[in-house]
């Protein structure tokens, strides 16, 4: 581990149809979120499942990618790296949001479904 980087890889589900922008510069932006399930017993043996959501940004031919396949329910594998950033709402309140910034994707599910064709 002599170079530490930020590197996040995700499986989970995406939560609402992607966002895309198209810039000025002609370069898309794709926004959407992801859900991940992690399930574990608790004391009295009962399954209890906690699910964690996750801002996603994709950028260029990735975005391209998201636009044609990607849609509310898909199951994804993704890899980038986290970002955070703050902005100022209209009444002035300050809000924080980490984001993953995707530097690959993976369209995930069965055979036949439009997500892996």
């Amino acid at each position: 581990m002599s170079t530490l980087r930020n590197k996040v890889q995700l499986i989970g589900n995406v939560g609402n149809e992607p966002e895309i922008t198209n810039l000025e510069s002609g370069k898309k932006v794709a926004k959407f979120s992801i859900a991940t399930n992690e399930s574990y017993k608790d004391s009295k043996g009962e399954k209890v499942t906690n699910t964690q959501w996750h801002n996603i940004v994709a950028w260029g031919k990735i975005a391209e990618i998201v636009e044609k396949y990607v849609g509310k329910g898909k199951e994804v594998a993704l890899e980038g790296k986290l970002t955070s950033r703050s902005y100022e709402t209209k009444a002035g309140e300050k809000r924080y949001v980490t984001e993953v910034v995707v530097d690959e994707i993976l369209l995930l599910g069965i055979k036949g479904d439009n997500a892996t064709e």
